[in-house]
């Protein structure tokens, strides 16, 4: 059966090209967004782009400085921290869920995300592992099956994307990057719900590890 179509509004789609563009990196951190030169570019009104604007302001993507503009988000160390602890709690929810579900297609679609990062196995810091490694982690809060976590990841996805392009030099082994999400893969897979927790807590920590700086002002790489 056909199911309706869903007609998106202009500050919709204007967002969504806005999302895409920070998250791709055409608008680094801390870049200044402005109304005429967004409008232009995009042959949009202002009203529209500043709703979207708007949205972006509240999903914390933009942030106003008065009486200078809007400017993409900004991740320092404390961002960081703050980012991986939401991304933490969405992402082991997400893993409660699918184990409770118990569905071999979730299953099934996990295997093939790790599959897709194997293909870069020998490029442990590429764009292409780095676009696998988040796909995973997409599919895996996907199958959920909650609107609301896959809302929230959908904005934290973003900013782990940005943080990413920093991470890239920080693996020496394809293989290893590989091998953690088969083994969350594998617990899952076999129900052992308190140990896919735990993978999926020490997961999250060693990517925090490769983004922030110690105390000692050297880069901890797990």
């Amino acid at each position: 059966m056909l199911t309706p179509l869903v007609q998106e509004s202009t500050p919709a789609i204007i967002a969504r090209k806005l999302h895409n563009a920070i998250a791709n990196g055409d608008f680094p951190p801390g870049a200044q967004l402005t109304e005429s030169g967004l409008a232009a570019d995009l042959g949009v009104s202002r009203g529209p782009l500043r709703e979207a604007m708007q949205r972006l302001t509240a999903e914390g993507l933009l942030v106003s400085h008065r009486h200078r503009g809007l400017f993409v988000v900004s991740m320092d160390d404390d961002d960081i921290r703050d980012m991986y602890v939401a991304r933490t709690a969405v992402e082991r929810a997400a893993v409660e869920q699918v184990i409770a579900q118990r569905d071999p297609d979730a299953m099934s679609e996990l295997a093939a995300a790790v599959d897709a990062m194997r293909a870069y196995v020998d490029e442990p810091n590429g764009a292409g592992m780095a676009e696998a490694d988040m796909r995973f982690h997409q599919t895996l809060v996907e199958l959920a099956g909650s609107q609301r976590l896959s809302r929230l990841h959908e904005t934290i996805l973003v900013e782990t994307r940005m943080c990413l392009r920093a991470m890239r030099g920080t693996y020496a082994s394809g293989k290893e990057r590989i091998d953690e999400h088969q083994a969350l893969v594998d617990a899952i897979a076999a129900g052992e719900a308190q140990a896919a927790d735990e993978l999926m807590k020490e997961h999250m920590a060693d990517g925090l590890r490769r983004l922030v700086v110690d105390d000692v002002g050297v880069e901890t790489v797990g």
